[in-house]
């Protein structure tokens, strides 16, 4: 439902704000807002933070709406009861789930180099499918490019080394590609593919929808 999707949002944003990676935050207002009242350093997602909270809240509320299925000889009105509390409560959580959605969304704060700096920290290894792909492109089995990939990945984790200087020095890997490319496959900017366009799309659909 609709409270479900919106807290898979949001917590997402409470997870992305987490120290360790710190890629979105929400908006904070420094001079007024404490994030904690014992590590005053801290900026806790409390918007986002709520509206999961009342998101479980209101699916609490299906399990009355399925109960209500049963009535005595489709006639009584045990239903009523239960139903003038979840419909209207229901709703006025969500509006208020909703407008807190909106202002976490509309005033997210996205830090694009802590992004390349958590991608960089791996030193190449979330490019491996990437190249093993490509591996499989230039004619070798995928079990195979698969095998040859986790073992330069292997190599590469307890020698600290970058990945990508791992597959240069191994030579099945260096013989399939000329540097230039091998280098092109641990650019992340090669895993955007698509995504830009779709996601105009989904938001000039959803415009239009609103409007």
């Amino acid at each position: 439902n609709v409270a479900t999707s919106v807290e898979k949002i949001m917590q997402e944003v409470r997870n992305l704000q987490r120290s360790e990676i710190a890629e979105v935050a929400e908006a904070f207002d420094a001079e007024k807002q404490v994030g904690s009242s014992t590590m005053a350093h801290k900026r806790n997602p409390i918007t986002a933070e709520n509206a999961c909270g009342l998101a479980r809240i209101v699916r609490s509320m299906m399990v009355p709406s399925y109960e209500n299925a049963l009535l005595w000889h489709e006639r009584d009105l045990a239903n009523s009861s239960a139903e003038r509390f979840t419909l209207s409560h229901s709703m006025i959580l969500l509006d208020d789930i909703l407008d807190k959605t909106d202002r976490v969304l509309s005033n997210l704060i996205v830090d694009s180099n802590k992004m390349r700096a958590n991608i960089d920290a791996q030193k190449g290894l979330v490019m491996a499918e990437k190249v093993m792909l490509a591996l499989v492109d230039k004619g070798i089995a995928r079990d195979e490019a698969h095998e040859m990939m986790r073992t330069a990945s292997m190599e590469a984790l307890s020698s600290g080394d970058n990945l990508e200087e791992v597959c240069k020095r191994t030579p099945r890997i260096a013989e399939a590609f000329d540097s230039a490319m091998l280098s092109s496959l641990f650019k992340p900017e090669g895993h955007l593919g698509h995504s830009g366009r779709i996601v105009d799309m989904a938001v000039t659909k959803a415009r239009a929808r609103l409007d």
